[in-house]
């Protein structure tokens, strides 16, 4: 598509763009980090990769190989 356009449509279509933008929220990365650990750390007690599966709700349970990550 922007290879059928001038280049004065392509930059009012990009200004256009940073318009939208200017008004979104941002906080930094630091506040984003902290809050993503948190969450993390308050689901760990459902995540099955890092509790596991129960053997009786494991389709994949058997003989069939597989992968360790350790």
């Amino acid at each position: 598509m922007a290879r059928d356009m001038s280049d004065k449509e392509i930059l009012k279509m990009e200004l256009e763009q940073l318009k939208k933008e200017v008004d979104t929220p941002r906080t930094p990365m630091g506040v984003n980090c902290a809050e993503t650990i948190a969450y993390v750390e308050s689901h760990i007690a459902e995540d099955m990769l890092i509790k596991g599966v129960p053997d009786e709700k494991n389709p994949y349970k058997g003989d069939k190989g597989g992968c360790i990550i350790t």
